[in-house]
């Protein structure tokens, strides 16, 4: 997998020339593998190519060049890059309305650790959830959390080989689940493995 380092980064004036292509591609990719689990939950599986955006897009809108910014926004989001035996996501509790997305976030507590993966004809694979730090208490649930999905050998395997995989939720509040990702979505998603 791609590991996104100080060197492999563009300079602001050598990002400005090739963000257009560069959003262009981010947003494709976003689009291609984002996991919608009903109305109200988006999971972003992300990838080096996604975090390489948001980490150039971050320099530019905060104009760092120092080597300390630069490291720092390396250190926030490279952590999101897949290692190559799990899948990484963001996932976003959506409401439009903020009075149902106070209520709903007050509802959803625990949302974070009931999100799963599951390979066809095996078990389910939980998200560890939040690992820089907790974003819930006991009243409410954050609308935005960073979650990973470690896969073993034979998961890896078999996804490579051709088998589904569902994402899902289990929250007695949110039960939702996609039993069929677009082939799109799933080739993008078994290239994160090794």
């Amino acid at each position: 997998m791609g590991k996104i380092t100080r060197e492999s980064l563009m300079s602001l004036e050598a990002y400005h020339k090739a963000r257009p292509e560069m959003r262009q591609q981010a947003m494709a990719q976003r689009r291609t593998r984002s996991v919608h689990l009903g109305e109200h939950i988006v999971l972003i599986f992300e990838n080096e190519l996604l975090m390489r955006y948001q980490i150039q897009e971050m320099l530019r809108v905060e104009k760092v060049f120092e080597e300390e910014g630069i490291l720092e926004e390396i250190e926030a989001y490279g952590p999101l890059v897949p290692d190559g035996s799990n899948f990484k996501a963001t996932m976003q509790i959506e409401y439009i309305n903020e009075a149902d997305r106070k209520i709903a976030l007050s509802k959803l507590v625990g949302v974070e650790h009931r999100i799963f993966v599951q390979v066809e004809g095996q078990a389910r694979v939980y998200a560890i959830a939040d690992e820089d730090l907790e974003r819930s208490t006991d009243v409410k649930t954050a609308a935005v959390h960073f979650l990973r999905f470690e896969l073993n050998e034979e998961m890896k395997k078999s996804l490579k080989s051709g088998a589904q995989l569902m994402v899902g939720c289990d929250h007695k509040e949110y039960p939702m689940h996609v039993d069929t990702l677009p082939d799109a979505t799933l080739a993008s998603l078994v290239s994160d493995l090794s």
